[in-house]
């Protein structure tokens, strides 16, 4: 019997809110050559000496507030994720999960199923909009780890899926659950990125003069900034989201010199403006995480309050819901 399989893979988490854990995690994920592209000696440099001694006991305090009787919220909601997928299909097809750092670790499991005379392989890295730092990553991981072995098997990953209807439907159903239209405006926040990996996608055509904010253009459909505004044209048209009501922007940002408008700048301007009920969506996530129920739902609610707004509501991501495992489904096998 040909037999296939799916693999849900997503970032990674620590596997424990300890200092320890987190450092470790840390260390693997920003030495990463697509994570941080910088020439490889100040990568190291920077990472090694600055970023990791510094940034892991604040990470693992952060990480301490989202860790619940499940553990990471990242690790259950992928894990069950993939354990509901496998009910929806054929008893020939086998879902596994996997993470990019951390564990469990998808060259770990590559190297499990090396020999286990799967048919094809079915990847499909948890990131709707294309990046070098994330799907980018994940893909050549792949390509390079089953390039070495003796068979070469049957093999697709699903690159994006921002623009796959079944996913703007589910998205647009879980959104609809908070009533947006009671709410004084609404923003869609995507991770940000700096500027010079953005500018890589498409080198001859320079950011700044990009049309990207009012439509897709041919030589963005692998732009992270292009397909964001196009998730949220996407999403705005699903929900009859009328322009003026709206806004794009971008958080997690490490320099000025980041994906922008800035998300928190946006929310003090609203609030400075009058704006006192805003929803929050942000659809470069499936799964909730550190950025979206830390960063998000806790500091930048914070940060709205605190400069005139009443109430910040944010969209919990897809997880584990019906409505994204059936959409998930069909974004596999159509």
């Amino acid at each position: 019997m040909n037999k296939s399989a799916v693999i849900l893979i997503n970032v990674g988490t620590p596997d424990t809110p300890e200092v320890k854990s987190v450092r470790r995690y840390l260390t693997q994920f920003l030495n990463d050559r697509r994570v941080i592209d910088l020439p490889w000696l100040l990568q190291k440099i920077l990472v090694n000496l600055l970023i990791v001694p510094f940034r892991a006991k604040k990470s693992a305090k952060l990480y301490q507030t989202l860790w619940n009787e499940n553990g990471s919220p990242l690790m259950y909601y992928t894990r069950s994720l993939s354990q509901k997928l496998q009910v929806k299909l054929a008893p020939d097809v086998k879902v596994f999960s996997a993470m990019r750092y951390g564990e469990p670790s998808l060259g770990k499991l590559l190297a499990d199923l090396e020999n286990k005379n799967y048919s094809q392989f079915i990847f499909i890295p948890l990131f709707p909009q294309y990046a070098s730092s994330t799907t980018g990553s994940v893909i050549q991981l792949i390509n390079e780890t089953i390039s070495k072995w003796n068979v070469i098997p049957n093999f697709r990953i699903v690159n994006q899926f921002y623009n796959n209807p079944s996913f703007i439907e589910c998205f647009g159903k879980i959104i609809e659950k908070y009533e947006p239209e009671k709410f004084d405006h609404v923003i869609f926040t995507f991770h940000g990125l700096p500027l010079r990996q953005v500018q890589k996608c498409h080198p001859k055509d320079p950011i700044n003069t990009c049309p990207c904010e009012s439509y897709l253009p041919e030589h963005g459909l692998y732009c992270y900034k292009a397909t964001c505004y196009e998730t949220a044209r996407l999403l705005a048209a699903r929900l009859n989201l009328k322009e003026n009501y709206y806004s794009v922007a971008f958080q997690s940002r490490l320099t000025k010199d980041w994906l922008s408008p800035f998300t928190d700048k946006v929310l003090i301007s609203k609030a400075k403006s009058g704006v006192k009920e805003i929803l929050l969506i942000a659809p470069s996530f499936v799964t909730d995480c550190l950025e979206t129920l830390n960063e998000l739902e806790l500091e930048y609610a914070h940060l709205f309050k605190e400069n005139g707004g009443k109430n910040l509501t944010l969209v919990h991501s897809l997880n584990d819901s019906d409505e994204w495992v059936d959409a998930l489904k069909t974004i596999i096998f159509g």
